[in-house]
């Protein structure tokens, strides 16, 4: 079990960083996935992870109060309504046939406004 955990980790690390330049995709949520792999799998991982200086703080935040950072809660706002208003534009969709991804962009958000800021 060990061994597929780290490899987890490791690929929600790689999603995380897609996140990074993907404004669809989300970087925090892979990133807590990956701590939780690789606290069953590499302490050093994790220890690294929980350290890095730019994602560090988030992911302490949500271990500890499930705390999402307000500037986290804005990018997933602007991204997600980027990502939608693109799809939108790009597919020619009729309005109606966008209701599926918007009704799940408003239930993501709706959670991440949920939590406390951090």
């Amino acid at each position: 079990m060990r061994h597929l955990y780290l490899a987890l980790g490791f690929v929600f690390v790689a999603l995380a960083l897609a996140g990074v330049v993907l404004p669809v995709l989300p970087t925090t949520p892979f990133l807590i996935v990956a701590a939780g792999c690789f606290a069953r799998s590499s302490p050093r991982l994790e220890r690294r992870l929980l350290a890095h200086p730019r994602f560090g703080p988030a992911l302490l935040a949500w271990r500890e109060r499930r705390a999402i950072p307000r500037k986290a809660k804005a990018l997933a706002l602007l991204g997600g309504s980027f990502g939608l208003g693109t799809l939108w534009l790009a597919s020619g969709a009729a309005p109606l046939s966008m209701m599926p991804p918007v009704l799940l962009f408003l239930v993501g958000l709706a959670f991440v406004f949920s939590r406390p800021s951090a």
